[in-house]
């Protein structure tokens, strides 16, 4: 028990963190480009509670931790927040415009992990005491809970980020038939995690932006 606690405590800041700040980016982003929705709701806003989902936020990332510490294995932890409203033809110019607003949050994640990887340097050549450890166990979460929601979203699976990529990039009469995709792209999400899929590819994408980040971070 003494050891969940510990893992909760040091994951629950980066994942809280990882997910809302993805989510309040694209409405961001989109109030740049024209679409004033996710503003009018009030999700461009740091407060975490503006953008938890019970499950997605809570449930899922909690009990992947449960798991995995009770196995006594690393597990990938993902999860995901309440989708940022964006009307898309609302944006001034909404194909184009679709890539930047779908691309923030993925951005917002990578910006994050530099973040927590500068932290994590600042705890390894920190003298040592009571923080540096847990400090050094934080921001190594904050690392990797973002490089798996950066590389996860980017999948081109609509509606993922990547998708909605996908589809702005696109020709408009393959565009449209690849955004029609849209209402299968959990089930596929889901099968290629079960399969064990979703871990090949993103595995080896993780080690290399980790290894990147130690070069340039020098740990």
């Amino acid at each position: 028990m003494q050891e969940l606690i510990s893992t909760v405590a040091i994951w629950a800041l980066p994942v809280i963190l990882a997910i809302t700040l993805h989510e309040a980016a694209h409405g961001y982003v989109a109030r740049y480009f024209g679409d004033p929705t996710a503003d009018l709701a009030g999700r461009i806003s740091l407060n975490p509670l503006r953008h938890i989902d019970p499950v997605g936020t809570i449930l899922v990332p909690g009990a992947i931790l449960l798991m995995s510490t009770l196995a006594g294995a690393g597990g990938m932890l993902f999860g995901w927040a309440k989708p940022v409203p964006v009307s898309f033809g609302r944006l001034r110019n909404p194909k184009a415009d679709m890539l930047w607003v779908a691309a923030a949050g993925p951005g917002a994640n990578l910006l994050m992990a530099l973040a927590w990887a500068a932290l994590l340097k600042v705890a390894i050549v920190a003298p040592a005491s009571a923080y540096t450890l847990p400090m050094a166990q934080m921001a190594d979460a904050g690392i990797q809970i973002n490089l798996i929601l950066m590389l996860l979203n980017l999948l081109p699976i609509p509606p993922l980020d990547g998708g909605r990529i996908a589809v702005s990039l696109l020709p408009a009469n393959l565009a449209w038939k690849f955004a029609r995709l849209e209402p299968y792209g959990f089930p596929i999400l889901i099968v290629l995690l079960i399969s064990g899929v979703l871990g090949r590819i993103l595995g080896p994408l993780i080690g290399v932006f980790s290894y990147f980040l130690a070069v340039i971070f020098g740990f």
